[in-house]
């Protein structure tokens, strides 16, 4: 039978591995907003199919579900706001919220990489933000 002090020990390396495992702070930072960055330059070039691309599976579902048709065209009448310089990025977890000039966009973090849940984003006062693209 194991002791406390064997529990708390391989507690203590799980904690450990999964907190490797994960990357640290400065990498999901980095590599969260180089997912905005590079949403923003798709944006600006009118490159719909790699908007698309970079949209989480529900974000992307939910899109063409409100839209009723595909992604690339539905993206396309959305009216996104130019956004400017990155401002903040936090991250919490596989979850971050990168703020900009004028926008805020929200990414999770898949096996395949950073991708954007909502963007178009406006703070409201004591409410949640309002979002021109959301997962469901």
């Amino acid at each position: 039978m194991l002791n406390r002090w064997c529990w708390r020990g391989i507690a203590a390396m799980a904690a450990v591995l999964t907190l490797t495992s994960c990357g640290s702070l400065s990498e999901r930072r980095d590599g969260a907003t180089a997912e905005v960055v590079r949403f923003e330059r798709a944006l600006s070039a009118g490159q719909h199919d790699r908007l698309c691309a970079a949209l989480a599976p529900s974000t992307r579902e939910e899109l063409e579900q409100s839209a009723k048709s595909r992604c690339e065209q539905a993206i396309g009448e959305e009216e996104l706001p130019a956004a400017g310089a990155v401002r903040t990025v936090d991250v919490y977890g596989d979850q971050a919220r990168v703020v900009l000039e004028q926008d805020t966009v929200f990414l999770a973090r898949f096996p395949a990489g950073w991708k954007v849940t909502a963007a178009g984003c406006a703070p409201r006062h004591q409410q949640p933000y309002q979002c021109a693209i959301k997962g469901g």
